[in-house]
């Protein structure tokens, strides 16, 4: 996940020249395995409790839907890898699904992981956030409720498959707000809703919502079938833009919002390149910032633990699972670097090919997305062929052409408006 707002409230609140290296510290880069010291070592751990959702989403990477899947963890066998998250270190959990809300315990469970203290957020569709249970998510004190939401209400029913549910998720958004639960708004940058982003963003204001998380499309899942609709290199540039905007506006105003992207890191890159044009004077202490953030944290600060009980290098890597905590202890399969991938994924420097391992912001970005990469070519070391940046803008040349795309994904483009009251 990049913090975007972390980063521009920083280097807004305190002189260009003033200490910065270490200002980022409370979110580590990509760090070797293990426990460096006193205190949590483990990663953050994306949940997926329960498989089944009331949804049929176009880009779900755990493809769900409305039925019982076999073979997911019981109540009891969760209770029992909490404890070992926890003693693993792991103090941040997000739990997941499908829709953890359709879980018969998700209540008892959230209130196990709160009591053990574990930071807990919840990542639902919203469309379950009703009256009749919103006394309880207020009791659980939730540390976070993400809801998603594709568009607005044409695209984001189309998105979701079903009629009424951008009313149903909105309902849920302002059910949270109103009982004081930090609540954020998730979206999936795509370029069939990319025109809806500034849309979303005014939505956000007015609604007093206090977080916004961009997605960029990963391919896994249905995702991963729905590809070719991948935002195109100019269109996620103004998204970013977008987001930079409304981040200093709202800074500018003392708004606490937080706004935030995830499965793209060359958006830490493209932060950069921005502020060197816009606030040049700032620009060395973000590098240094960015350069302690570290960039794709996947198989070293985020973990994934499915339905199933399988481990992954994150949620978005269900193809490669890494082993199952029905099995072996969480902490013993995440330190087992005999595993290839995850012996690449915590080395310091990754064994990257092609752009990106001639990247003059490789120390920034780390790589990108591994899992772009084994989509396409089958191969996870290959450069993200995600990358929107330019050649001249990380600094490569005399390479070869990069990853064919797609002919539809190089012609398929939206253009977003530059503002939306």
């Amino acid at each position: 996940m990049f913090r975007i707002s972390r980063y521009l409230r920083a280097i807004s609140a305190s002189p260009p020249n003033g200490i910065a290296a270490g200002s980022d510290s409370s979110e580590p880069g990509r760090a070797r395995p293990g426990p460096a010291g006193p205190g949590p070592a483990g990663p953050v751990v994306i949940w997926n409790l329960i498989r089944r959702c009331n949804l049929t989403c176009k880009h779900c990477y755990a493809t769900s839907a409305d039925i019982d899947f076999a073979g997911e963890l019981s109540t009891p066998e969760i209770h029992r890898v909490m404890d070992e998250l926890h003693a693993f270190g792991v103090r941040v959990l997000i739990l997941s699904g499908g829709e953890p809300l359709m879980h018969p315990d998700i209540f008892a469970i959230a209130s196990r992981a709160k009591a053990m203290g574990f930071y807990v957020g919840l990542s639902s569709n919203g469309t379950l956030v009703t009256p009749q249970n919103i006394a309880r998510l207020v009791e659980l004190d939730l540390d976070y409720v993400g809801v998603s939401l594709d568009g607005l209400r044409e695209i984001h029913d189309r998105f979701r498959r079903r009629a009424g549910a951008f009313d149903e998720s909105l309902a849920g958004i302002r059910l949270c707000v109103k009982e004081g639960l930090k609540v954020g708004m998730r979206f999936t940058l795509t370029a069939d809703n990319a025109a809806d982003l500034p849309g979303l963003l005014a939505l956000m204001r007015r609604e007093g919502v206090d977080k916004f998380y961009l997605s960029h499309l990963n391919y896994a899942g249905r995702g991963n079938r729905n590809r070719m609709s991948d935002a195109a290199g100019d269109m996620t540039r103004t998204a970013l833009d977008l987001l930079i905007r409304q981040c200093l506006e709202d800074i500018a105003a003392d708004r606490r919002t937080e706004f935030v992207t995830g499965n793209n890191d060359a958006d830490g890159v493209y932060l950069y390149h921005w502020v060197r044009r816009n606030m040049p004077d700032s620009a060395p202490r973000l590098r240094r910032m960015l350069q302690a953030w570290g960039g794709n944290s996947s198989g070293v600060n985020i973990a994934n633990i499915d339905n199933l009980g399988k481990v992954h290098p994150d949620t978005m890597w269900w193809d490669y699972t890494l082993g199952n905590v029905r099995e072996r202890p969480f902490g013993e399969i995440w330190n087992d670097t005999s595993d290839p991938l995850m012996a690449g994924l915590k080395q310091a420097r990754r064994p990257l090919k092609g752009r990106c391992a001639a990247c003059s912001h490789l120390d920034i970005c780390g790589g990108n997305s591994r899992t772009r990469a084994w989509q396409l070519t089958g191969d996870p070391w290959s450069e993200d062929p995600g990358c929107y940046l330019s050649d001249e803008e990380i600094g490569v040349s005399g390479l070869p052409p990069r990853l064919p795309l797609t002919p539809r994904r190089r012609q398929h483009r939206v253009r977003i408006p530059v503002r939306s009251h």
